[in-house]
């Protein structure tokens, strides 16, 4: 949710901090602040809008600090202004504090604080804590750092944070409970950030903060304790991760690169994992793992959003080849309804961040009741990899649109093989059959490259509906839960209400909206029920609907009936996802930037949701 930026060390922190945080716009967000340490004290400038027009308001000032905290703010408590926008001053205006995430017990403090005499000048959350670490100080004349500590242990909700001091001039002082949090270690100089992004192009060696651990810079040495005061031995990690996999490439979007790089990072999916010529499938991150799931009665998959979506791809192929139950639940629900989990139940959690909260939770309840917790995740280091038993990352590459387009490609890509190797381990699938599956998934990549070749038909039925009001999706089997991306891909990035729907149920509620000005997306690709589909297509051209058909390559009746139609190269079925999606993702790229959506950065989203 929202990006955090800090940096203390010998270089120039203003022009630092502010490309840092233009870096973390990605995350969602609606204004921007930075604080700096300068000859004359501690000095805060922020504005509501993009990191462009803080940019533009600190032109007129002398700004040469080596310390400051900079932040991009997606609202939670406060309307998105000036005033609530961060870094916050505490009362005395001797410290400032950037937080990523929910304070929920702020309400007993701020009442407990005003009580004596403080006085805030925001509704926000943030300022709470920042006046609550000011008044620990005053009560007990600590440094800080410890009167952070203190504060942990009284403060309830989620947080990363960073707070400067201007008694402690040289000091930066950072701690996390359930937000991310990455510090970037170099020489003479240390980084702070929401993610990597804004580090790499100064350090490639990082360590991740763990829960109610705090980090402290002082002088130019890094001390991270826990919350008990016991200094660590924090992991410096080295991160793979280029600079270039961070900028634009020559596409006018990230959205659109990511689409376009999906050849490569389905490819890098299956990178030493699968190997046809020699009939090996291999997972390693899940091989101590493969007789329990093998041998479990149910699958529970967790995920939000498109992750989401991509697990109900996954229940598809999981039941059709390894045949077993699973269920597929809105994190967000499985952590409030009390689910049955017992012992030995497998429950595999889907997140391209890594950080998401509600997934977050929903592991800790399932791994508290005796589930082996695996995980399926892009962001290496991330939280959702720490805290379970095993999993697979998708080594997708940074994603940087808010709209994940490649990260659902690599999710299904990794539940995919997931499913053949626990079904290979069942005998439920022949050699033969073992071997068509790999052949077929090592030719992918170039499939999905031939759907690519057709952006510019896209593109012409896209100028076709741009203004259109409203859509519907439609598909049936595996192809359902890609209706259903579609449909959140429009939504996300046009803002046009659309719907997904398995093409069987449109005759039990959806066909009432069917009209002439209705454009109706059906993915109806070559299957085992591709004749119900067909039938599906005649019911909306009878009622004057506008049919978009995503059909396989070579189909000579759908294309009678249709009014457009995408062709996408003939696969196996349990594979169809992974080409059929490619062209909703860019029919909702190409309407979106003709209607003039910020593509990239749609109103009211973030990339990484860190709160509930």
């Amino acid at each position: 949710m929202c990006g955090i930026v800090a940096y203390v060390g010998y270089r120039e922190a203003c022009p630092l901090i502010i490309k840092g945080l233009k870096r973390l716009e990605y995350r969602g967000y609606d204004s921007a602040g930075i604080a700096l340490m300068a000859a004359d004290g501690l000095t805060v400038y922020k504005k509501k809008g993009k990191v462009a027009d803080l940019e533009a308001t600190l032109e007129a000032d002398t700004l040469s600090s080596h310390i400051g905290i900079g932040h991009t703010r997606w609202a939670t408590h406060g309307e998105p202004n000036d005033r609530n926008a961060h870094p916050h001053y505490s009362h005395s205006r001797q410290l400032a504090i950037i937080h990523n995430g929910i304070i929920e017990n702020y309400g007993a403090i701020k009442q407990n604080l005003q009580q004596k005499g403080y006085v805030f000048h925001s509704d926000t959350d943030s300022e709470v804590l920042v006046n609550f670490i000011e008044d620990i100080r005053k009560e007990t004349f600590c440094s800080v750092e410890e009167a952070v500590r203190l504060a942990m242990q009284e403060v309830v909700g989620a947080y990363a944070i960073v707070v400067m001091s201007q008694d402690e001039p040289g000091t930066l002082v950072a701690a996390r409970k359930g937000s991310p949090l990455v510090i970037g270690v170099g020489e003479k100089e240390h980084f702070f950030a929401s993610d990597a992004t804004p580090i790499i192009e100064y350090t490639n060696e990082v360590i991740y903060l763990d829960d109610y651990q705090i980090a402290v810079v002082r002088d130019g040495d890094l001390i991270v304790k826990n919350i008990e005061n016991v200094e660590q031995s924090p992991y410096i990690q080295h991160v793979e991760l280029e600079l270039e996999a961070i900028e634009k490439g020559g596409f006018e979007h990230f959205m659109l690169k990511e689409i376009f790089e999906q050849p490569r990072s389905v490819k890098d999916c299956f990178r030493g994992r699968v190997n046809a010529d020699e009939g090996h499938l291999v997972l390693g991150g899940l091989r101590e793992y493969l007789d329990d799931i093998a041998k479990s009665e149910r699958i529970v998959i967790v995920a939000c959003g498109t992750s989401w979506h991509a697990g109900l791809v996954a229940e598809y192929i999981f039941e059709e080849l390894a045949r077993i139950p699973v269920e597929v639940e809105y994190a967000s629900e499985f952590r409030y309804r009390n689910p049955i989990i017992k012992e030995g139940d497998v429950v595999l959690a889907i997140s391209q961040s890594g950080e998401t909260m509600d997934t977050l939770a929903a592991i800790e309840l399932a791994k508290s009741r005796g589930a082996i917790i695996l995980g399926i995740c892009n962001v290496v280091g991330s939280s959702i990899p720490r805290i379970t038993h095993a999993g697979a990352y998708t080594h997708a590459g940074p994603e940087i649109g808010v709209a994940s387009t490649k990260a659902f490609t690599a999710q299904v890509s990794v539940l995919t093989l997931m499913a053949i190797a626990v079904a290979r381990k069942k005998g439920n699938l022949h050699e033969d059959t073992f071997r068509r599956f790999l052949f077929e998934l090592e030719r992918i990549p170039d499939k999905i490259e031939k759907v690519l070749k057709n952006a510019d038909k896209v593109k012409e039925i896209s100028e076709l509906f741009k203004d259109a009001r409203n859509f519907i999706y439609l598909g049936r089997g595996l192809n359902f839960p890609v209706a259903l991306e579609g449909a959140l891909k429009l939504k996300e990035i046009s803002y046009i209400h659309a719907e997904g729907y398995p093409a069987a149920e449109m005759k039990h509620g959806p066909i009432a909206l069917i009209d002439e000005d209705m454009p109706v997306v059906f993915i109806a690709t070559r299957d085992q029920s591709y004749e119900k589909v067909v039938s599906n297509i005649q019911e909306v051209k009878a009622r004057k609907g506008k049919v978009i058909a995503v059909v396989t390559e070579g189909d000579k009746l759908i294309p009678t009936m249709a009014d457009h139609v995408v062709e996408i190269p003939v696969t196996h079925e349990v594979l169809m996802p992974l080409l059929s999606v490619i062209p909703l993702q860019l029919l909702s790229y190409y309407i979106a930037v003709m209607r003039g959506c910020n593509v990239d950065q749609p109103r009211n989203l973030a990339k990484s949701v860190t709160v509930e």
